[in-house]
């Protein structure tokens, strides 16, 4: 039995494409890290614009809804959408999607020294979607798919911790080798 799906219950959903894809990028990443797999740069490009258009329709079909509806534009129409005390959540979403679209120039700045900056943001930025859809994603407050998104935050946090654990393995042998010269 099929039924029409309008926009407020479609836009959730690309959040929830967009970030299961981002989330796969990470456990891809450590999967070649710790097994030397093989190129997936044709994955990544792929996938990514896949990302990129889910993350921007997910917050653009419901400022244009909301805007439609009569509620003006955000951060307004954001606050009426969702329970007051948890206006900070979607501010944390947009903040979020900024530092997702700051990543998409990676192109003309990944050799840049300060780009490192901005794939932090990037790990933080996850993080914070994890929380985002958590509180505030109805498909997630009940049911088979929150297990599934407990599932993603516990193994985003896994791999996270193992980057930044290598990263910090690599600056004491760094900074070890400078010492000895």
């Amino acid at each position: 039995h099929v039924q029409s799906i309008n926009t407020y219950q479609f836009f959730p959903v690309l959040g929830l494409l967009g970030f299961s894809i981002m989330w796969s990028h990470y456990m891809t990443g450590e999967m070649k890290r710790i097994f030397l797999m093989a190129d997936l740069t044709k994955y990544f490009r792929i996938t990514g614009y896949v990302v990129l258009l889910a993350i921007v329709l997910h917050p653009g079909l419901l400022i244009y809804k909301r805007f439609r509806d009569g509620y003006g534009l955000p951060p307004v129409s954001y606050e009426t959408y969702v329970a007051p005390s948890m206006a900070w959540i979607t501010l944390l979403g947009s903040v979020s999607l900024f530092i997702f679209l700051a990543y998409e120039l990676n192109r003309f700045f990944a050799k840049k020294p300060w780009w490192v900056y901005v794939v932090t943001a990037g790990d933080f930025a996850m993080l914070a979607i994890f929380y985002h859809g958590l509180r505030l994603g109805s498909q997630l407050q009940g049911g088979w798919f929150r297990s599934v998104w407990i599932f993603y935050g516990v193994t985003l946090a896994l791999v996270l911790c193992h980057k930044y654990f290598l990263l910090y393995q690599k600056y004491r042998s760094n900074r070890a080798t400078r010492e000895l010269r």
